[in-house]
């Protein structure tokens, strides 16, 4: 495997996600922000925050295996939120629960969160992109 996620000693142990990517491979693979869209560009959980955070999740790892790759090559996802606060949490950490499991595979949280005031379409309430590295 070429990443290999830490946390290290005086630093906090944060639970969801690592302080740390250490990525060994010869391969960046940069998957563009991916936002609640089907694959008909349909907005998928209008107003519902889980849902939309479970189709952008899907929506990378489609991305990801046409690159040959999946979330375990990931080294770091980033995360924007429209008007976040941290109440929000429970169910951003849903919707990436309910997508992993689709998936079949361990969650991989955010490593960086990041509220925003708005996207590019009013009806999104979350973006992601992900970059992965292959060996």
């Amino acid at each position: 495997m070429a990443i290999t996620l830490l946390n290290p000693g005086g630093l906090p142990e944060i639970d969801a996600y690592r302080q740390v990517s250490i990525a060994s491979g010869t391969k960046l693979v940069f998957v563009a922000g991916q936002v609640a869209w089907g694959a008909e560009g349909v907005t998928v959980g209008e107003g519902d925050l889980a849902a939309q955070v479970e189709q952008c999740y899907l929506n990378i790892g489609t991305a990801l295996a046409e690159a040959s790759a999946s979330f375990n090559d990931v080294a770091k996802l980033t995360f924007y939120v429209v008007d976040w606060t941290p109440d929000k949490m429970p169910l951003l950490m849903e919707g990436v629960s309910r997508a992993a499991t689709k998936l079949g595979i361990t969650p991989v949280p955010p490593a960086t969160l990041i509220g925003v005031a708005a996207l590019d379409v009013p009806d999104h309430l979350v973006e992601i992109d992900a970059t992965a590295i292959l060996d």
